[in-house]
């Protein structure tokens, strides 16, 4: 039999940063490997990209998306790549934008299965998270079309089987991996707190930088990296300095491509930390595990369910600064983790979703 043609179809890919264009990077470069054909579909918002690229043996096809500013973009060249596609099946990544319930409609006219991974995140403005129950409601009968729904966590496989009443065993639950390269750590002088993410107000920056001051009295040498890019860096800059502590918190990202700079960063870490609203799976708590980092949480979303008591620890959503810089200083005092957590990998992932791919294909004679 000829080897599975795979189309991953997904907002944003690499060059751009977030944790689906990891996912979908470190996956469909290990199908191939697997046996499967892979190309992924995707938009190109800046109109700077290539439109037509191999990564590996991977194809990548990027399409034009309008407004470019914004994250509700639409790209109607998605649908008319999935018509005329040759796949076996199609796999949308994500639906936050209109690129998901595009690809979903172009499938069902094309007659081609597809399976969705979620991919859920949260977001900074109310009016958007209020416009979710909505959003879900106008999704669920393309989300109810699906051959198999997939979610990073157990969270998120619950949470939208009751939102878009879709019975639960229709439901698959696939981790992130977690596989980072061999480096020196970046140790530097004094203690390092990480806080990982794009920046968003949702993500919980600035309640580390809030949370510093009442560090700093336990932990005088601390400093904070804020490891991302995005629209909220001028608040975080100016929440720092009107704190008078613009020389202890430096907020930069690092290019995508430069796996080994991450690991070296978050291998020099006392902590990491992720203050978020909102996760499903992060990608930047599995790669601060792999490093053998302590992790410090919100008990919530997603989240709560990478609590161990140990290696990651959680404060409450609505915790206060000194509870804050507490449990930091506690993780921190621990030092790093004898041995890397058992995580699952990369190569496991997409194991899994090769396997859910030939059940989609076998369970409905579709080859």
């Amino acid at each position: 039999m000829p080897p599975l043609q795979i189309l991953m179809v997904t907002q944003r890919f690499f060059p751009e940063m977030g944790g689906i264009e990891t996912h979908v990077y470190e996956t469909s470069r290990r199908l191939v490997d697997q046996g499967c054909r892979v190309s992924v579909l995707t938009t190109d918002r800046s109109g700077r990209l290539s439109a037509q690229e191999a990564v590996g043996k991977v194809h990548v096809t990027r399409v034009p998306a309008w407004p470019r500013e914004r994250d509700y973009y639409i790209a109607p060249d998605i649908y008319r790549s999935i018509l005329a596609s040759n796949a076996d099946l199609i796999h949308v990544q994500g639906y936050h934008t209109f690129v998901p319930p595009l690809a979903m409609a172009a499938a069902l006219r094309r007659r081609l299965p597809y399976v969705l991974t979620f991919h859920s995140g949260g977001h900074s403005s109310p009016l958007r998270n209020a416009l979710r129950w909505p959003q879900h409601g106008s999704l669920a009968p393309l989300v109810r079309r699906a051959m198999r729904l997939i979610g990073v966590s157990k969270f998120e496989a619950d949470f939208f089987s009751r939102r878009m009443r879709v019975p639960r065993e229709r439901f698959a639950v696939i981790r992130n991996g977690a596989q980072m390269p061999a480096v020196e750590p970046t140790a530097g002088p004094s203690p390092l707190i990480v806080s990982v993410g794009r920046l968003e107000r949702y993500k919980g920056h600035h309640r580390l930088i809030s949370a510093l001051p009442h560090l700093l009295a336990q932990l005088p040498q601390a400093r904070v990296r804020i490891l991302g890019d995005g629209p909220y860096k001028s608040e975080l800059s100016a929440l720092a300095a009107r704190l008078g502590l613009a020389d202890r918190v430096t907020i930069a990202g690092i290019p995508p491509s430069d796996r080994e700079g991450v690991a070296a960063l978050l291998g020099g870490a006392a902590a990491i930390v992720l203050l978020s609203e909102y996760e499903a799976h992060p990608v930047a708590v599995m790669e601060a595990l792999a490093m053998r980092r302590r992790v410090v949480v919100t008990d919530c979303s997603g989240l709560s369910e990478m609590v161990d008591g140990d290696s990651v620890v959680a404060v409450p959503i609505h915790a206060r600064e000194a509870e804050i810089a507490s449990a930091i200083l506690d993780q921190v005092r621990k030092g790093p983790m004898p041995q890397a957590a058992d995580l699952p990998t990369w190569d496991d992932c997409a194991c899994r979703l090769r396997q859910t791919y030939e059940d989609v294909i076998a369970r409905h004679g579709l080859r």
